[in-house]
């Protein structure tokens, strides 16, 4: 293409005075302008000059930045069972993608009280945390499925990348056990082999992981329903909202004993948790569009991390920031696999077919799970001591005592009202600090007027808790229940467990 003529360098070929043959201005045009646009050439180089070398500056931090990220990357294979073929390659941009997220217990870089040392354990060891995550194509949807370490699933035959030995195959093994027979490529094969899915990537993180993230944000909001000290994690934490890193963090995300069942259940639930507090720090600290924050993140999160070769580019993981970043909070699904007891062994368990179908189906044809509102779910059945054979609920004569934890000081005169209406005549106010869960906890004697109660107002069972330091009934009235009269709770499907990232969850103490 023709290079066209600046304005500047025409105006001076065609407007300016003849020189004389001296070099001098030629009559009539001061000297001071002549200089003037000498002056003005020398600044506009200068200028051009500065800014290429700001910009051959910035090009070379992003290059020695990302250097710096490549170099800490650890990888291992993709898929290591044996006869199953991996994944074909995938534009991270743009295509549906499955990314197989795993926390392991190995104490590697360990050196806290609770947790162990880098001498108790070797290997890989086994993944406390499973969690499946799905981005759909269209930027839309995301959607995190937890396994919990207890299942009992088929695991195919591996081939340990250090010692080059297949395992034996299995009609019905621990799936955190996989881990340690072929590495994260074995578990990747046993998801497929259980999903039918074809998971793309794997990230495997282990103890110094979440401690180093969790500081790297400052700290993730947590929270529960009563305080915390337990002596097997060490999670120590008060009533309520809580910021925690480091050990506190790793805690939080390990204990067996402090939330719901005192199981694996509790604990998928307080991860669950945490990841959506993460992300909703992330999205509002605009993370995702800070280059600094981000490379800080990215610096963290590749120096305690094991990926697959496809993973290996730090700008595969931009890719993928990219890819979340203006993902609505409440279209980041969190659930769990359904399951149910294994009938050999009710401490282990299987996963619950006809429930999963449709979870998978969901997965691999791309679908979100907060897209349609089904029809709600009755809440589960509150959990604790029972009435056997009660009599008919008789609502006036149960006494509800209206907690109100909004901002909205007439909010417990409105519930109440609803309350009366219902026949629940006998309930009283009280004020309380602000929560953003609403819960429902009873006494003994009342579980079916919490069950009642719970079905009025839509609070999901696992908010609906017994205490033996309760008399009748406490309706604790959050901001999801700040206004009409059902709580706010974007659908996750009727069958599954779960929350969405939008949501703010407090979790309910074991009682251990």
């Amino acid at each position: 293409m023709t290079r066209r003529p600046s304005r500047e360098g025409a105006d001076s070929a065609s407007d300016a005075p003849a020189a004389t043959s001296a070099g001098t201005p030629g009559a009539g045009e001061p000297i001071g302008r002549h200089l003037g646009r000498g002056g003005g050439h020398r600044a506009l180089r200068l200028t051009a000059i500065l800014m290429a070398s700001v910009l051959v500056a910035a090009v070379a931090f992003v290059a020695v930045q990302v250097f710096r990220l490549q170099s800490n990357v650890v990888t291992m294979p993709l898929n290591l069972a044996d006869g199953q073929e991996s994944a074909l390659p995938v534009d991270s941009s743009t295509d549906p993608l499955q990314i197989l997220i795993l926390g392991t217990d190995t104490r590697t870089g360990n050196s806290g009280e609770f947790f162990g040392n880098e001498e108790d354990s070797s290997g890989e060891g086994n993944s406390d945390v499973m969690m499946l995550m799905t981005l759909s194509a269209d930027r839309e949807n995301v959607t995190v499925v937890s396994f919990p370490r207890d299942l009992l699933v088929p695991l195919p035959s591996c081939v340990n990348p250090d010692t080059g030995e297949a395992s034996q195959a299995m009609d019905l093994g621990q799936l955190n056990g996989a881990l340690g027979e072929g590495g994260p490529g074995c578990t990747v094969a046993a998801i497929n082999n259980l999903t039918g899915l074809s998971v793309d990537h794997f990230m495997m993180a282990d103890f110094n992981a979440v401690k180093e993230l969790s500081s790297t944000l400052g700290g993730v909001e947590v929270c529960v329903d009563e305080p915390v000290d337990d002596e097997y994690s060490g999670l120590s934490l008060p009533a309520g909202t809580s910021e925690v890193e480091g050990d506190q963090a790793l805690a939080f995300l390990r204990t067996r004993h402090s939330f719901g069942d005192g199981g694996d259940t509790g604990r998928i639930a307080a991860q669950q948790s945490f990841m959506a507090s993460m992300a909703r720090k992330v999205r509002a600290e605009g993370t995702l569009t800070n280059l600094p924050k981000l490379y800080a993140i990215a610096d963290t999160v590749t120096r305690n991390l094991t990926v697959d070769e496809g993973l290996s580019q730090p700008r595969e993981l931009l890719k993928i920031a990219d890819r979340m970043k203006n993902v609505d909070l409440g279209n980041i699904a969190f659930v769990t696999v359904p399951t149910e007891q294994w009938v050999e062994d009710p401490n282990r368990l299987v996963l619950d077919e006809d429930g999963a179908a449709p979870l998978f189906d969901a997965l691999r044809e791309d679908r979100g799970l907060t897209e349609e509102s089904p029809e709600p779910a009755a809440p589960a059945t509150p959990s604790g001591p029972a009435t056997p054979e009660a009599p008919a609920l008789d609502p006036a004569a149960v006494p509800v005592l209206v907690v109100n934890a909004t901002a909205d000081a007439d909010r417990a005169a409105e519930v109440r009202q609803l309350l009366a209406g219902a026949g629940y005549t006998q309930s009283s106010p009280f004020e309380s600090a602000p929560a953003e869960t609403s819960q429902i906890l009873f006494g003994t004697g009342y579980d079916g007027a919490a069950a009642d109660l719970a079905a009025r107002f839509g609070i999901p069972g696992q908010q609906v808790i017994f205490s033996d330091a309760v008399v009748g009934i406490e309706l604790v009235v959050g901001a999801d229940l700040a206004t009409g009269t059902k709580v706010t709770v974007p659908p996750l499907g009727s069958d599954l467990e779960g929350q969405t990232a939008e949501q703010v969850t407090c979790q309910a103490s074991s009682g251990l």
